[in-house]
């Protein structure tokens, strides 16, 4: 029999001190980290969770222009019974909203719009009106069918006119009216009415008048301390109004709220998660061991893990996605394993304990056991999505540092011999154990792998694929709601796909713009778009500017005395006809440009569709509205080289497709390459027999997906890998454990308890991507632990 030691050697205490500055030094990083950082680093931008799904980079950089165009605003709807006082608390609500949070939070809130002034506009087109054209004049005047005298009548005489007009002395036959009367400025259904933008609803007994009002953040939306400020300003406003006018409501929506609502829901599933998981930990530990030492060292271990994983996980991206800290609270019960079979192997051996000897005894299977982690985890590491990657690399350093905690610092804080009998402490383990040496033969063993088999089977052909990338968003129902008849009452686009255009220069783009055009046109006209924005549309290219200037030539003024004697008819004065044919020659090479139209106040809110100049040349956006069908779109891009749809939605979910079909492959490499590291260990008879409980449990997990009619996701496929991984540890430590095999099952049993818990609440969390994760490692794992003790029925070589 050894002597138990009774207290720590020189070397423990080295270890202990090591792990100390291990300790202090991740706590001293993530404190520098946060304090950079001015808060917790957690992003909760749905774009930098996402992989880079388009070939063009540039086309990737334009759904990040479109993502902060929109991102960085705020947009409210005010309504009241009446007009006036629905025109009131707007003004009171912006005016709170502004004073409520200052500069530091927006760069301006805007109720009372600018007066509209017509000039602006009419002069700047009015020095270039004889290269630009209506598509309907321009038409006509190709065909040859203008009547030049009938235009000119209805010019003079029209009773009515509607909209900016031009005189007729700069604009006698009404081509300038056309062409300022086709600008695609009217896309929504606002009213200027009072200085302000106002929508009505349809007539009812409940019907409301509303106002826009829109606040610019001062910074991105996903900034937390901004969400922050923000918010506690909205519920200010909010109160306010509800003093001052209590019969108006307020409706909102905008990235920000989204953001924010998605860092509460995170936070708080954060604490519900890791609190449920560490007082569930605690309490199986307890009622174990009846010794709060385990307890103590187990916080460390773990806390050591996450804490070493933070740092790690923010010094290599900067940040944490909000996905990895909620996956983060479900890896206490895995990273506290390595810590329990350390514990067991203290319990199983009572009065004969010896720190170092107990864990040169299990570090053969604390190190296998890592190794399939690691490998199940790496898997993910290797795959080209963020959201996966940071994960990986959060479990890998985590667990890799939990693991260590048990050879540096648990052996001198271990020393003495536990004080409870073990054969009370694993009396339950120990009936189990006695039981399935009795029951389960080899024989009962196969034919029971055989039955869960014949059993699974059938949910195999059941099981769908779902690759929504909306699986990764949570999107709160009152929210959505509020967007839904903001967008009712405003007409704001709801789509994610957009063309990119490029060109070699800027005139290029303009160009390749208009041959688009032309077949979104005929889009809109089939009702497949309701409309589209496109900087052609304010700008035509100096190809089709000079066709319109040649149009003009040949039609209008080709006879000096025919329009001489035209405007004489008209009772005109003489010296028109000779303003028009001075203005025309001095227009000859001088088109409207477009860097000259992006300088101008008209072009505010439509400088996002200018994407400048890039490595491939020049590129603007064009946004299609109403888009009822992607392969109506598509099929306009078709044949257009210069032109690419994006759809970033649609890219990222094809992607998720293509990993889905991949993971198979992904998850048999993941097979071989465990059933290798157990091949060392245990040869490769027994290394089969130590993979089969989990090769079962994920059989048996797919096809309880299949009955349930679960589709199948990216997320289950990534959650079998690490039930390969988890799921094999508790057979290499029942194996491992040799004759003290029922104080080693109560550590498996304790372990699957808390991993089980961890993960069991990551089950109930509000991302859709998290959940299915969740269960399927709660299936996955329960499966796996119920099944491994098979490993002891053959390796004893009990064959009847």
């Amino acid at each position: 029999m050894r002597a138990p030691t009774a207290r720590a050697t020189p070397a423990m205490k080295l270890r202990a001190a090591l792990w100390l500055l291990l300790a202090l030094g991740v706590a001293l990083a993530c404190a520098v980290q946060f304090v950079a950082a001015g808060r917790v680093p957690v992003q909760t931008n749905l774009l930098a969770l996402l992989p880079p799904t388009e070939r063009n980079p540039l086309a990737e950089a334009a759904v990040n222009r479109l993502a902060d165009a929109a991102g960085n605003r705020a947009v409210f709807m005010v309504g009241a019974a009446s007009p006036a006082s629905a025109a009131a608390a707007a003004r009171a609500f912006a005016a709170t909203l502004r004073e409520a949070a200052g500069a530091d939070t927006f760069r301006q809130v805007v109720a009372d719009i600018p007066p509209f002034d017509p000039k602006q506009l009419t002069a700047l087109y009015l020095q270039h009106r004889y290269t630009l054209l209506a598509d309907a004049d321009r038409a006509a005047l190709a065909g040859g069918r203008i009547n030049l005298d009938a235009r000119l009548q209805h010019k003079l005489y029209a009773p009515f006119r509607f909209g900016m007009t031009v005189s007729p002395a700069d604009d006698p036959f009404g081509f300038t009216d056309a062409w300022l009367a086709g600008l695609p400025l009217r896309s929504l259904k606002l009213e200027p009415e009072d200085g302000l933008l106002v929508a009505r609803e349809a007539d009812g007994a409940a019907a409301k008048t509303w106002v826009f009002v829109a606040a610019e953040l001062s910074a991105s939306a996903y900034d937390g301390n901004l969400q922050q400020r923000f918010g506690a300003a909205v519920a200010q406003a909010e109160s306010a109004l509800g003093k001052t006018h209590p019969d108006a409501a307020v409706l909102r929506t905008g990235t920000v709220f989204y953001a924010d609502a998605a860092r509460q829901s995170a936070e708080h599933e954060f604490d519900l998660i890791g609190a449920g998981s560490l007082l569930g930990m605690l309490l199986m530990l307890y009622l174990v061991f009846r010794s709060p030492r385990p307890l103590a060292l187990g916080l460390l271990s773990v806390g050591f893990g996450i804490g070493t994983a933070v740092a790690v996980t923010v010094a290599v991206h900067g940040e944490m996605h909000l996905i990895t800290l909620v996956f983060g609270a479900s890896l206490i019960g895995e990273a506290i394993d390595y810590a329990i079979q350390y514990f067991a192997a203290h319990l199983g051996a009572g009065k004969d304990w010896e720190p170092m000897h107990g864990l040169r005894r299990i570090a053969p299977g604390l190190a296998v056991a890592l190794a399939t982690s690691l490998l199940g985890y790496g898997a993910l590491l290797l795959a080209p999505f963020p959201a996966l990657a940071q994960i990986a690399l959060f479990a890998l350093c985590g667990l890799s540092a939990a693991w260590l905690s048990v050879f540096l610092l648990l052996p001198a804080l271990l020393v003495r011999p536990g004080q409870r009998d073990p054969e009370a402490a694993v009396a339950g383990p120990q009936k189990f154990l006695r039981w399935w040496q009795t029951r389960m033969s080899r024989r009962r063993c196969l034919g029971l792998a055989a039955l869960l088999l014949a059993l699974a089977a059938p949910g195999w052909p059941k099981l769908s694929g779902n690759d929504d990338v909306r699986l990764l968003i949570s999107r709160p129902p009152t929210l959505v709601a509020q967007e839904e008849k903001i967008r009712a009452l405003t007409g704001f686009a709801n789509g994610s796909q957009f063309f990119l255009v490029e060109g070699a220069s800027p005139d290029a783009v303009l160009a390749n713009e208009e041959a688009l055009a032309a077949r979104l046109a005929g889009l809109a006209a089939d009702g497949e778009i309701t409309g589209y924005q496109a900087l052609s549309a304010f700008v035509p290219s100096p190809q089709r500017q000079a066709g319109n200037y040649r149009l003009w030539q040949e039609n209008v003024f080709a006879d000096a005395a025919a329009l001489h004697a035209l405007f004489a008819r008209s009772e005109l004065r003489d010296d028109i006809a000779e303003d028009q044919i001075a203005a025309f020659k001095a227009a000859a090479g001088q088109p409207l440009r477009l860097d000259d139209w992006l300088q101008t106040p008209m072009a505010t809110s439509f400088r996002h569709l200018w994407l400048g100049r890039g490595e491939r040349g020049y590129a603007s956006i064009v946004l299609p509205q109403g888009a009822r069908d992607i392969a109506a779109l598509a099929a306009a891009a078709d044949g257009l080289p210069s032109v690419t749809l994006v759809d970033k939605a649609g890219s990222v979910s094809r992607l998720f497709r293509d990993y889905r079909q991949w993971g198979a492959l992904w998850l048999l490499g993941a097979l071989v390459l465990v059933f290798g590291v157990l091949c060392v260990r245990y040869g490769p008879r027994q290394a089969a027999v130590t993979q089969a409980p989990t090769l079962l449990a994920m059989a048996l997990a797919l096809g309880i997906f299949g009955y349930l009619g679960t589709p199948l996701t990216l997320f289950n496929l990534m959650a079998l890998m690490l039930v390969l991984g988890v799921g094999v540890n508790y057979a290499i430590f029942l194996r491992e454990g040799g004759q003290r095999a029922a104080a080693t099952l109560a550590g498996v049993l304790l372990s699957a308890g808390t991993t089980l818990l961890s993960f069991g609440l990551l089950a109930f969390s509000s991302m859709p991507a998290l959940s299915g994760f969740g269960l399927t490692l709660l299936v996955g794992v329960g499966i796996a632990v119920l099944l491994a003790p098979m490993v002891l029925t053959f390796s004893t070589g009990k064959n009847a």
